[in-house]
């Protein structure tokens, strides 16, 4: 289910920053298998930054 709702995402966010983009940039033609291709490549990227982020606890010195 995480790696499902990191693809939605991603979709959504590269999606919403696709259609921004194009309206500022003058009323240009939405290129929506761009954004598809963006929106994987980002999901990707994110899953593979929290593989590598350690989840374990931090020690603590008690002296």
């Amino acid at each position: 289910m995480h790696y499902i709702m990191t693809f939605v995402w991603a979709f959504i966010l590269v999606h919403m920053i696709n259609f921004v983009l194009m309206s500022l940039g003058g009323g240009n033609e939405l290129h929506l298998m761009t954004a598809n291709v963006m929106a994987v490549v980002f999901a990707v990227l994110a899953l593979i930054v929290a593989a590598l982020i350690p989840n374990d606890p931090i020690p603590t010195d008690h002296h």
